[in-house]
Protein backbone atom coordinates (compact mmCIF):
# COMPACT_ATOMS: atom_id res chain seq x y z
CA UNK A 1 0.00 0.00 0.00
CA UNK A 2 1.01 3.41 -0.80
CA UNK A 3 2.27 5.17 1.80
CA UNK A 4 0.90 8.78 2.32
CA UNK A 5 4.91 10.23 1.27
CA UNK A 6 4.18 7.83 -1.51
CA UNK A 7 0.77 9.50 -2.55
CA UNK A 8 1.97 12.98 -1.90
CA UNK A 9 4.88 12.60 -4.44
CA UNK A 10 2.61 10.48 -6.95
CA UNK A 11 0.40 14.08 -6.92
CA UNK A 12 3.78 15.92 -7.32
CA UNK A 13 5.24 13.65 -9.98
CA UNK A 14 1.84 14.52 -11.97
CA UNK A 15 2.19 17.87 -11.39
CA UNK A 16 6.17 17.87 -12.87
CA UNK A 17 5.28 15.30 -15.79
CA UNK A 18 7.89 12.87 -14.71
CA UNK A 19 5.87 10.00 -16.01
CA UNK A 20 8.44 7.36 -14.98
CA UNK A 21 7.75 8.13 -11.43
CA UNK A 22 4.54 7.98 -11.92
CA UNK A 23 4.20 4.77 -13.52
CA UNK A 24 6.61 3.35 -10.70
CA UNK A 25 4.48 4.30 -8.12
CA UNK A 26 0.74 3.46 -9.80
CA UNK A 27 2.34 0.27 -10.77
CA UNK A 28 3.52 -0.14 -6.56
CA UNK A 29 -0.01 0.46 -5.19
CA UNK A 30 -1.45 -2.00 -8.43
CA UNK A 31 0.95 -5.25 -7.24
CA UNK A 32 -0.38 -4.20 -3.35
CA UNK A 33 -3.63 -4.31 -3.83
CA UNK A 34 -4.51 -0.99 -3.36
CA UNK A 35 -8.05 0.76 -3.97
CA UNK A 36 -6.73 2.26 -7.27
CA UNK A 37 -10.18 4.31 -7.65
CA UNK A 38 -9.57 6.01 -4.26
CA UNK A 39 -5.83 6.63 -5.68
CA UNK A 40 -7.35 8.47 -9.17
CA UNK A 41 -9.55 10.56 -6.82
CA UNK A 42 -7.61 11.49 -4.30
CA UNK A 43 -4.26 12.13 -5.28
CA UNK A 44 -4.05 12.39 -9.57
CA UNK A 45 -7.03 13.93 -10.33
CA UNK A 46 -6.36 16.82 -7.81
CA UNK A 47 -3.21 16.80 -9.84
CA UNK A 48 -4.55 17.35 -12.90
CA UNK A 49 -7.10 19.79 -11.34
CA UNK A 50 -3.92 21.48 -9.56
CA UNK A 51 -2.10 21.53 -13.22
CA UNK A 52 -5.24 23.10 -15.04
CA UNK A 53 -5.73 26.03 -12.33
CA UNK A 54 -1.85 26.31 -12.84
CA UNK A 55 -2.33 26.99 -16.97
CA UNK A 56 -5.40 29.18 -15.74
CA UNK A 57 -3.40 31.72 -13.86
CA UNK A 58 -0.46 31.77 -16.34
CA UNK A 59 1.77 29.78 -14.05
CA UNK A 60 2.24 26.95 -16.91
CA UNK A 61 2.01 26.91 -20.43
CA UNK A 62 1.00 24.19 -22.74
CA UNK A 63 4.40 22.48 -22.97
CA UNK A 64 4.33 21.82 -19.12
CA UNK A 65 0.92 21.12 -19.52
CA UNK A 66 1.19 18.63 -21.83
CA UNK A 67 3.81 17.03 -20.20
CA UNK A 68 2.04 16.70 -17.09
CA UNK A 69 -1.36 15.18 -19.16
CA UNK A 70 0.98 12.47 -20.56
CA UNK A 71 2.89 11.48 -17.36
CA UNK A 72 -1.29 10.98 -15.52
CA UNK A 73 -1.62 9.30 -18.71
CA UNK A 74 1.12 6.71 -17.97
CA UNK A 75 -0.84 6.17 -14.56
CA UNK A 76 -4.20 5.67 -16.17
CA UNK A 77 -2.97 3.09 -18.52
CA UNK A 78 -2.29 1.13 -15.41
CA UNK A 79 -5.23 2.02 -13.94
CA UNK A 80 -8.14 1.53 -16.26
CA UNK A 81 -7.57 -2.51 -17.26
CA UNK A 82 -8.07 -2.82 -13.11
CA UNK A 83 -11.20 -0.43 -13.04
CA UNK A 84 -12.63 -2.05 -16.16
CA UNK A 85 -13.29 -5.25 -14.12
CA UNK A 86 -14.82 -3.31 -11.07
CA UNK A 87 -18.10 -1.35 -10.77
CA UNK A 88 -16.30 1.70 -10.78
CA UNK A 89 -18.26 4.28 -12.48
CA UNK A 90 -16.88 7.30 -14.68
CA UNK A 91 -17.93 10.51 -14.15
CA UNK A 92 -19.77 10.77 -17.49
CA UNK A 93 -18.52 9.56 -20.83
CA UNK A 94 -17.76 11.84 -23.35
CA UNK A 95 -16.54 11.53 -27.12
CA UNK A 96 -14.73 14.14 -28.82
CA UNK A 97 -13.37 14.56 -32.37
CA UNK A 98 -12.08 17.44 -34.88
CA UNK A 99 -15.07 18.57 -37.28
CA UNK A 100 -15.05 17.47 -40.90
CA UNK A 101 -12.64 18.80 -42.76
CA UNK A 102 -10.40 19.77 -39.91
CA UNK A 103 -6.96 17.56 -39.54
CA UNK A 104 -5.71 19.30 -36.61
CA UNK A 105 -5.51 17.39 -33.51
CA UNK A 106 -2.64 18.77 -30.77
CA UNK A 107 -5.54 20.48 -28.49
CA UNK A 108 -7.93 17.92 -29.15
CA UNK A 109 -6.11 15.44 -27.88
CA UNK A 110 -5.01 17.77 -24.92
CA UNK A 111 -8.57 17.95 -23.92
CA UNK A 112 -8.55 13.69 -24.04
CA UNK A 113 -5.93 13.62 -21.87
CA UNK A 114 -7.43 16.47 -19.43
CA UNK A 115 -11.05 14.87 -19.35
CA UNK A 116 -9.22 11.75 -18.68
CA UNK A 117 -7.55 13.39 -16.12
CA UNK A 118 -10.50 14.68 -13.99
CA UNK A 119 -12.11 11.48 -14.39
CA UNK A 120 -13.90 11.15 -17.28
CA UNK A 121 -13.96 7.71 -19.89
CA UNK A 122 -13.34 9.29 -23.05
CA UNK A 123 -14.11 8.34 -27.17
CA UNK A 124 -11.80 9.55 -29.10
CA UNK A 125 -12.89 10.01 -32.81
CA UNK A 126 -10.16 11.63 -34.19
CA UNK A 127 -10.34 14.52 -36.65
CA UNK A 128 -12.21 15.35 -39.65
CA UNK A 129 -14.78 13.84 -38.47
CA UNK A 130 -18.47 13.54 -39.95
CA UNK A 131 -21.76 14.62 -38.51
CA UNK A 132 -23.09 10.59 -38.74
CA UNK A 133 -20.14 9.08 -36.44
CA UNK A 134 -20.50 12.08 -33.45
CA UNK A 135 -24.51 10.82 -33.64
CA UNK A 136 -23.04 7.01 -33.59
CA UNK A 137 -21.05 8.46 -30.34
CA UNK A 138 -24.54 8.87 -29.15
CA UNK A 139 -26.03 5.93 -29.61
CA UNK A 140 -22.96 3.77 -27.96
CA UNK A 141 -23.89 5.61 -24.60
CA UNK A 142 -21.59 9.13 -24.81
CA UNK A 143 -23.22 12.02 -22.88
CA UNK A 144 -21.45 14.87 -24.22
CA UNK A 145 -20.41 15.39 -27.74
CA UNK A 146 -17.29 17.56 -27.82
CA UNK A 147 -15.86 19.66 -31.08
CA UNK A 148 -13.18 21.01 -32.04
CA UNK A 149 -12.25 23.31 -34.57
CA UNK A 150 -8.94 25.18 -35.14
CA UNK A 151 -10.07 26.51 -38.40
CA UNK A 152 -11.86 29.60 -40.16
CA UNK A 153 -12.98 27.68 -42.68
CA UNK A 154 -14.08 24.97 -40.46
CA UNK A 155 -16.08 26.49 -38.24
CA UNK A 156 -19.23 26.52 -39.80
CA UNK A 157 -19.07 23.04 -39.62
CA UNK A 158 -20.10 23.31 -36.03
CA UNK A 159 -23.35 24.62 -37.23
CA UNK A 160 -24.07 21.66 -39.30
CA UNK A 161 -22.84 18.69 -36.41
CA UNK A 162 -25.10 20.71 -33.41
CA UNK A 163 -28.06 20.74 -36.22
CA UNK A 164 -28.07 17.37 -37.01
CA UNK A 165 -27.36 16.05 -33.15
CA UNK A 166 -30.49 18.12 -32.71
CA UNK A 167 -32.44 15.96 -34.79
CA UNK A 168 -31.40 12.56 -33.41
CA UNK A 169 -31.21 13.45 -29.92
CA UNK A 170 -33.24 15.25 -27.48
CA UNK A 171 -30.72 14.93 -24.73
CA UNK A 172 -27.28 15.35 -26.58
CA UNK A 173 -24.80 17.95 -25.00
CA UNK A 174 -22.32 19.34 -27.31
CA UNK A 175 -19.51 21.24 -25.90
CA UNK A 176 -17.77 23.11 -28.74
CA UNK A 177 -13.67 24.78 -28.54
CA UNK A 178 -10.78 25.63 -30.68
CA UNK A 179 -8.66 28.78 -31.68
CA UNK A 180 -11.48 30.81 -33.73
CA UNK A 181 -14.10 29.85 -31.53
CA UNK A 182 -15.65 31.91 -28.55
CA UNK A 183 -18.33 32.23 -25.98
CA UNK A 184 -20.62 34.56 -28.43
CA UNK A 185 -20.22 31.65 -31.71
CA UNK A 186 -21.34 28.87 -28.98
CA UNK A 187 -24.22 30.83 -27.71
CA UNK A 188 -24.89 31.36 -31.34
CA UNK A 189 -24.48 27.59 -32.61
CA UNK A 190 -26.52 26.61 -30.03
CA UNK A 191 -23.91 24.86 -27.95
CA UNK A 192 -24.37 23.98 -24.45
CA UNK A 193 -21.19 24.85 -23.40
CA UNK A 194 -17.92 26.45 -24.58
CA UNK A 195 -13.83 25.61 -23.73
CA UNK A 196 -11.55 28.32 -24.19
CA UNK A 197 -9.17 25.81 -23.73
CA UNK A 198 -7.83 22.65 -22.31
CA UNK A 199 -8.53 23.10 -18.42
CA UNK A 200 -11.40 25.03 -19.61
CA UNK A 201 -12.82 22.35 -21.66
CA UNK A 202 -12.73 20.13 -18.22
CA UNK A 203 -15.01 22.75 -16.83
CA UNK A 204 -17.37 23.35 -19.73
CA UNK A 205 -17.86 19.50 -19.80
CA UNK A 206 -18.82 19.85 -16.17
CA UNK A 207 -20.93 22.26 -16.88
CA UNK A 208 -22.58 20.86 -19.85
CA UNK A 209 -23.93 17.75 -17.38
CA UNK A 210 -24.95 20.81 -14.36
CA UNK A 211 -22.07 19.18 -12.26
CA UNK A 212 -21.07 22.95 -11.56
CA UNK A 213 -22.46 26.12 -12.10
Amino acid sequence: MLTEDEKDALFEAICDGDRDCVVALVTKARDAGDDLAVLLNEAMIPAMAEVGEQFSAGEVFVPEMLVAARAMQGGIDIIEPVLAQTDHEPLARVCIGSVKGDWHDIGKNLVVMMLKGAGFEVEDLGVDVANEEFAKALERGNQVVCLSALLTTTKPQMISVVNHLREVSNGAKIVIGGAVITQDYADKIGADAFGEDAPGAVKAVKRALGMVA
